[in-house]
């Protein structure tokens, strides 16, 4: 993990669950964390607990589904930390329904989120990473986007293909100094499971959540890909509970 020390990580949606749990364990391995959410309150607790721990972090509030206020949590990183080396797009939503119960608002917020959001951030962090000539993008999609998780998960499995889709072409265009890796998981224990205002399609969730991973195991793997030498790209990561099927 001597790949991570020093290097400056961006994560979106790090108020709670994945992004919280990898903030804590990238600043343990002496990563800068700059960290973005709508809840602020529990940004400032977490930067508050990663600082006493030693670490350094900056907790600009952001919706990621606002243009200006992700380029602002950018702008803020390279105010303090004057470079950024790790764009971890992570904010999401998971609203499961069946179309049948047309959710519209929710299939709006879920492409805000999960596509705009994504979007945004790359728009964000790539001019940086175009002038250092360095970075490393982690999108973070799902095994909804391996397989349309029907019924109730068409819309949201329609926009994990799209992050899926838009790392590779990432990837492809960013060329030989910028890597590019797409983190898809199961079912991992976080605030995603709640996400589903559908009450049938919120207790499937929550079944199939039963055998739900800590996010510990996201940390760990963003962790994996960024300490790499900066010639190896770890491309894709899925990662599910042993026993799940889907």
């Amino acid at each position: 993990m001597q790949n991570i020390e020093g290097k400056v990580v961006v994560i979106t949606g790090a108020s709670s669950g994945f992004g919280a749990c990898t903030a804590r364990h990238l600043a343990t391995l002496g990563a800068k964390v700059a960290l973005g959410a709508r809840r602020f309150d529990r940004l400032e607790t977490l930067a508050t607990e990663i600082r006493a721990a030693g670490g350094e972090a900056v907790v600009p509030e952001t919706d990621v589904t606002d243009r200006t206020q992700v380029q602002a949590l950018i702008d803020a990183t390279l105010a303090v930390f004057g470079r950024i080396d790790v764009m971890v797009n992570n904010a999401g939503l998971m609203a499961i329904a069946p179309l049948d119960a047309m959710k519209v608002e929710e299939w709006d917020a879920m492409i805000d989120i999960n596509i705009k959001g994504v979007l945004y951030g790359i728009a964000a962090a790539l001019p940086v990473f175009r002038r250092q000539e360095s970075g490393h993008f982690i999108n973070v999609a799902s095994v909804g986007g391996l397989k349309v998780a029907a019924p109730g998960g068409a819309v949201y499995s329609g926009t994990k293909f799209a992050v899926r889709a838009i790392s590779e072409g990432l990837r492809v265009e960013a060329g030989p100094k910028i890597r590019t890796t797409i983190l898809s998981p199961g079912a991992v224990d976080s605030e995603l499971k709640f996400g589903s205002s559908d009450p049938a399609a919120a207790a499937a969730v929550m079944e199939i959540y039963k055998t739900a991973i800590p996010t510990q195991a996201i940390a760990d793997a963003i962790a994996y890909a960024i300490a790499q030498p900066d010639g190896v790209d770890i491309n894709e990561i899925v990662l599910r509970p042993t026993p799940q099927e889907f």
